[in-house]
């Protein structure tokens, strides 16, 4: 399957190889060092709940964004931040309305795009017809529930997981938890940490503005102690570093440094891939 410049490979639950042409943002990237930052621009349309729940149509205009860009206030926090998942991973091909529980309060917007990439995000639990989902607003670790079973959404599977390994500063990619490589990373100084918990790969973004990395991977998280890197949401990222000698330091102002061939493995892999920051 393919969507949007990210190609799915699922053939009798075998192994996706998934070969990513990267989104090349028409818009200045702001980067400060670690961070990277870019507009989008999002349609908004009314999004109605199932008809067991008898709730109005949502107008998903009064509703928080749940991008990168975004706050959700009102979404439960990830019950299970040290855990795994399934493997699943939700497309959403059109707008949705994001809730509380299921079929709760609409809290949140997720569009179908996010850098200008589809949205991939990984389900963390079903209920009834409904999606868990973590998501790339603000605060760290924002969750909601998502109807299934509808054209706006599409379920898949993704066998691979990032593992970094924060305190030993090792970055390890595991497909069906077999490793396919393990690196020495750079992460946070202990003034500007990386962040815990779980995330995934939200977009792939080609770095037009600096050369320090080809390619920026912006993960759902955000640093905790700035609000914006160069002007832009503080969106925490995996990518590359021309300075061999960080790997290994706690030395970036929140984000991840890989070295160069852990970056081209990293931009293989499925938009939506669980990574899990330790």
């Amino acid at each position: 399957m393919e969507f949007s410049g990210v190609e799915f490979r699922y053939a009798g639950g075998g192994t996706p190889r998934s070969r990513r042409a990267v989104v090349a943002l028409g818009v200045l990237l702001a980067v400060l060092v670690t961070g990277c930052s870019a507009a989008t621009s999002e349609s908004r349309q009314a999004d109605e709940t199932p008809s067991s729940t008898r709730r109005a149509k949502v107008d998903l205009s009064t509703l928080p964004d749940a991008t990168t860009f975004g706050t959700t206030p009102d979404a439960p926090s990830d019950p299970a931040p040290r855990s795994g998942t399934d493997g699943v991973v939700l497309r959403v091909k059109r707008e949705i309305a994001v809730r509380d529980s299921v079929g709760g309060e609409a809290i949140a917007r997720l569009p179908a795009t996010q850098f200008e990439s589809p949205t991939w995000v990984p389900i963390v639990a079903e209920s009834d017809g409904w999606a868990r989902v973590l998501l790339p607003s603000r605060p760290n670790g924002s969750t909601g529930w998502v109807r299934l079973g509808t054209e706006k959404v599409h379920k898949a599977h993704s066998p691979y997981v990032v593992d970094v390994d924060v305190g030993n500063r090792r970055l390890v990619v595991l497909e069906n938890g077999r490793e396919l490589g393990s690196w020495s990373v750079g992460v946070g100084s202990v003034d500007t940490p990386t962040p815990r918990g779980r995330t995934f790969i939200l977009a792939s973004i080609r770095e037009t503005v600096s050369d320090f990395s080809p390619i920026i991977l912006p993960l759902g998280t955000h640093s905790e102690t700035y609000t914006t890197y160069g002007g832009g949401p503080g969106t925490v990222a995996l990518h590359g570093w021309p300075e061999p000698d960080v790997f290994g330091t706690a030395s970036s102002d929140g984000c991840v440094r890989v070295p160069g061939d852990a970056l081209r493995l990293l931009r293989s892999l499925p938009l939506g891939t669980l990574v899990r920051l330790r």
